[in-house]
Formats: structure tokens, sequence, C-alpha cells
């Protein structure tokens, strides 16, 4: 079959299908090249029928995947590299020119103090001790604590917690307060923890006494009715020679005579306390939601029960009114209720904190000599501080507005009464504060104090405030900061007998401190409960450094007696440097490092307030 077709180029085209495919290449070359003679081809036929040349192959470069222009293919390779070069080149120069690195700043000497302050804390803990408690002449002591048979049924461990001071008693008063005030020394200054390199450890303390706390009541009951308030026993009363922790001299590890536990049924003022510990610390561990939790049920447990249980717990206890008198628990109620708020969001705990029949029973509105001295008996300063920070930052209005706003300026009348410029307080010839009247142990309510102004000049700049009055006069924020300074300048050493109050801190410092634990060698010898006096009367420095024990302090006149047998001048509290922790934590690092506004206020929901009432109608 054949078929025959009008060659393009003007001559016939046959195609024979069962034509050899050889001869159909060949006779369909010559006719293109007889029509190509024929007559004369435009450019575009002859690119169909020429093939490419020599140079328009040289144009292109085919790398395998894809073909590029050979110009395009010569500029990326010189680019790059010419970046290459300048990339080296300034390389070369950057590494050869000096420069000028940039340190970090030494610390300042309130992180060198915090660093050391924190130690004393390890040196106070009591029961099976962690494999890096870092005191290295402690050791396991007092594991049978709690474990007597004449202990209530709902207390059945009490192995753990801190040791009070320089004796080996477990006072729950004193040290709940010290670990409120650790807590809330994190939850401003998280950052600045952070920075020392001392967050972890300062929450492991934390925790420690949290621990303990739960197991001085039925933690997991909603309701109960006794708690644990003292392990051990200090009375001496009427030359007793009964061997207990202040008729003995012993190391806390070889303690071997009975240590009774104190427990009280009506103690409102611990029950808060010890609420305010816990609900504290579930704010610092609000990240560890399960521990959190079981925090905040604890201090529910607890201040339900200082609401049913009302009265004093050192009424009915002859040691604690000698050792840790409470002069009130109201204090302790609106302190409580403010911690409780925080940590649950609660405002039935706010509405409480701001009744005013319980300031009034607080002593809001009486001052006296004690207006503004925060201590371990007397909250009051320290719980309206801790309500102002709610004014100056979420300012809820009605119906809390108006206790609030006289939390607000009782605060600002205590802060007047610490300057200089006021006769509030009288003050040592070297310029330290006299809170406590020139009476002994002054140092735990100067670092209170330096606490409470340093912080509260942190939320002042925090609000944008510069400052604030004392009747027609402006202080700025800064006057405050410098109080702070001072004061813990002195404890530190600028003081008249350049003596450092805080054991292992600069050149001098106290080396006879009344403990037990420092004063008493390491030396695997057990000494009895008389035999440890020869180290107590011993004139020789003790052998073990208590490092950041902050000392009781000297007396109204600059004066210090290093001397162990003098409690006065050289006993440590756990309370006293819990005040001086926090002290210290705010003065350190930089100024610009502020405080954390929002993490106490991590359970509180919006607040929208509410309208206050209309006014009653007018009559004639």
């Amino acid at each position: 079959m054949s078929m025959y077709g009008r060659d393009p180029w003007g001559g016939a085209l046959e195609i024979n299908a069962a034509t050899d495919s050889a001869t159909d290449d060949d006779r369909s070359r010559n006719d293109l090249d007889r029509a190509a003679l024929s007559r004369q081809l435009d450019e575009t036929q002859q690119s169909w029928l020429l093939e490419p040349s020599d140079q328009k192959k040289k144009r292109y470069i085919d790398l395998g995947c894809i073909i590029v222009s050979r110009k395009f293919f010569l500029w990326t390779i010189g680019s790059l590299l010419f970046a290459a070069f300048v990339a080296g080149f300034v390389t070369l120069i950057v590494e050869t020119v000096p420069r000028n690195h940039h340190h970090q700043p030494p610390p300042d000497n309130y992180t060198l103090a915090l660093h050391k302050a924190l130690i004393f804390f390890n040196a106070q803990k009591s029961g099976k001790l962690p494999k890096h408690n870092n005191v290295s002449w402690r050791g396991n002591s007092c594991m049978q604590d709690g474990k007597s048979s004449e202990v209530s049924s709902s207390i059945k461990d009490l192995v753990g917690g801190f040791y009070d001071a320089g004796d080996a008693i477990k006072f729950n008063f004193p040290q709940s307060f010290a670990m409120t005030m650790l807590s809330w020394s994190v939850i401003e200054y998280s950052a600045k923890y952070e920075a020392a390199g001392e967050l972890e450890h300062v929450k492991e303390l934390i925790k420690w006494g949290s621990d303990y706390f739960l197991k001085t009541f039925n933690s997991t009951a909603d309701t109960i009715s006794t708690l644990a308030a003292q392990v051990g026993s200090g009375d001496t009363s009427g030359g007793s020679t009964t061997p207990n922790d202040h008729y003995c001299w012993m190391r806390p590890e070889d303690i071997d005579y009975d240590r009774p536990v104190t427990e009280c049924s009506t103690c409102s003022d611990l029950g808060a306390e010890m609420a305010a510990a816990l609900a504290a610390a579930s704010i610092v561990f609000k990240d560890n939601k399960a521990y959190s939790k079981k925090l905040v049920h604890g201090a529910t447990t607890l201040f339900k029960f200082s609401r049913d249980k009302r009265g004093k717990y050192s009424v009915g206890s002859s040691e604690a009114s000698v050792f840790y008198n409470s002069t009130s628990f109201w204090d302790e109620i609106v302190w409580g209720g403010a911690w409780m708020y925080y940590a649950t969001g609660n405002s039935s705990y706010l509405k409480l904190a701001t009744t005013p029949r319980i300031a009034k029973y607080a002593g809001v509105f009486s001052g006296g000599s004690d207006h503004g001295v925060f201590s371990w008996d007397n909250k009051l300063a320290g719980a309206q501080l801790l309500l102002s920070r709610l004014r100056l930052f979420l300012s809820p209005g009605y119906p809390y507005e108006e206790l609030l706003r006289t939390f607000h300026n009782q605060t600002n009348i205590f802060m007047c009464s610490y300057l200089p410029f006021f006769t509030s307080f009288n003050r040592t010839k070297g310029g330290l504060i006299q809170l406590n009247h020139g009476r002994s142990q002054p140092l735990q309510y100067v670092v209170n104090a330096a606490f409470l102004a340093a912080l509260y000049s942190d939320y002042l700049d925090a609000a944008d405030t510069p400052g604030w009055y004392c009747g027609p006069n402006f202080f700025s924020t800064d006057v405050l900061r410098n109080f702070s300074k001072t004061q813990i300048n002195y404890i530190l050493g600028n003081n008249p007998g350049k003596m450092s109050y805080v054991v292992g801190f600069g050149n001098k410092y106290p080396k006879h401190v009344h403990h037990r634990g420092a004063s008493i060698p390491n030396n695997k010898v057990k000494y009895n409960c008389k035999g440890g006096w020869k180290w107590r009367d011993s004139s020789k420095p003790n052998p073990n450094t208590i490092v950041g024990a902050m000392v009781a302090g000297p007396d109204k006149h600059d004066g210090f007696h290093d001397v162990r047998s003098n409690y006065n001048y050289t006993e440590p509290t756990l309370a006293g440097n819990a005040g001086l922790v926090a002290a210290l934590v705010a003065l350190s690092g930089e100024k610009r490092t502020k405080i954390d506004k929002n993490t106490i206020f991590s359970a509180v929901p919006p607040m929208f307030p509410t309208p206050p009432p209309p006014p009653s109608p007018w009559k004639p």
C-alpha cells in the first residue's frame, strides 16, 4: 500500500509502508537535498535542517540533571569563590584584631553573703540528711522523733525539719515563719536567686521544711483536732537535771535521751502560721502540680483548724511561753488569710483578711511602740505589705478597697518610722536601728525590716511610683533601699567593731558561736550529756565553722562579746537567718532585676470590682 502527499518543499512525497526503513531514509534525504537546491530556504527552515553548530553547543553546560547556561554557571562559581574569600578575610580580621572581653562583674557582697546564709539551713537540718548536704561535720540525727507511743495516733513520724538555734529543739512556730519568709523571697526574687545560682538550693530547703510540716498533723484529713507544736524540751527550771536539749551539751547525732512531743488543740497562731508556710510554698512549687495541690490541701486544713480552735499555742505550754511566747493570734489570721488567698484565689480568705473587726484585733488601728516591727511573733507589718501589693497591682476595689487602703497607708507610715529622719526608733552610734528598743538579740528584727523596706521600694518601682509621703515630705524609693543597705552593711561588718555578724563572711566574725554541733569536734568520740560541757565552757574557737549563721548581735552600745556561753550575743536562730536571706536576695545583683509581679497572682481569678452600694436616699 502506498500513500502520496505533497512535499512541503515542492516535490512529491511517497511513503511505502512495506519498504525497508534504510531505503526510506535515503530517499527522504535525497528528496530534501533536491528541494534545497531547487529554491532558497529561509532562516527558520534552515534551522530545521541544519544540525547545531559547535559554537551553540558550547553555550550550555550539561550538569546531568539540568542544563544551564555556561555564562550563568561561570558567574555563579565566581560569586561563590568571591563570597568565600570575603568571609575568610573578615574572619581573619576578627580573629587577629585585639578585643575587649566583657567579663561578668564580680558578685557583690550581698550575693556572697547570700551563699553563706543559706548554708546555715543545711547545718540545722534534722533527720536523715541528703547526700550533698555540704556540711561535713553534720550527720543523721534524731531519727526517732515522734515515734513514741505517747504521741497522738494522727502523728506517726516527726523526723526531719530544722533545729531552731544552738540547741536541737524543733519549735514549729518560728520554724514555720522562717519557711514562709524563704518562700516569700523566692516568689518575689526568683530571678535573683537564679542569677546567684541558689534557686534550686533554696527551693530544696523550703521543701525540707514543708515535708516536715505535713507530718505534724493529719494532712490527708479535711478537719483536725490537734497539731504538733514542738519536738524536744529545754525546761531547766527549778534546777532540773533531767537530760534534755538545754541541760545537755551534745551533738544532735549523739542524742540518746527522750525527746517529748508537745501538741496543742487550741492554737490559732500556730495553725495559721503553718498554713501560711504551706500556702506560700505551694506558690513556689506551682509547676509541680501534684505537690503544690498537696500543700494547698494541708494549708486549707490548718487554716480551718486555726479558725475553729481559737487560742494561743503558748498558753498551754510552759516552754513555748518562755522561749517563743505568742502575744496574739489575730495577726496570724490576717497573715495566713492573705497567703491562703494568693494560694487558692478563694475570695473568702480575702474577705476574712480585710474584715475590719479582725484588723482591729490584730492592732491595725492601735499603733504602739512595736508598730512596724515584723517578727516571728508579730506578722502584722508583713501582712499589711503583702495586701498592699494586691492594691498596687490589681486594685480589686469594693468591697476590699477600704481596708486595703488602710493597710497601704499603715505600710507607708511604718516605712517612714524606719527612716533616720524620724525618731520612732533609736539607733546605736554605729547606726543600727533598735527595733526591739535596746533589748538583746536585735539583728533578727533588723533584717526583717530591711527586707520589707527593700521589697516595698521594688513594689513602688514596679508600679511606676517614684516614692511615698511621710506627712508633707516626699521620699523616693532610693531612700528605702538605702535604709536596707545601711542596716545590712552594718551586719556585714560596717560597724564600730568592724565585726561581721555573719559567720564565715569577711575577715572578722564570731568564733565562739553558741551552737552545740559547731562547738563539739567531729572526731568520732561520743560525748554524753555532761561530757560536752567542757566544749561549751572552752575558751577556744569552735572546731567547726557554722558558715552563714547570723548571731544574735551587739548590744545597744554597739558592743559585742564573742562568748559561747552568752546566747544573747552569739546564738543564731532559724527565723533570724530567714530574714537575713530575704534581705540579702532583695539587695543582691543589679537593681534592674525587678520583682516577679505575676507569679503570686497565679491562682487569683480575674477581678471585676463590684460597684459600691448607692448612698441612702436623701431626707430633709
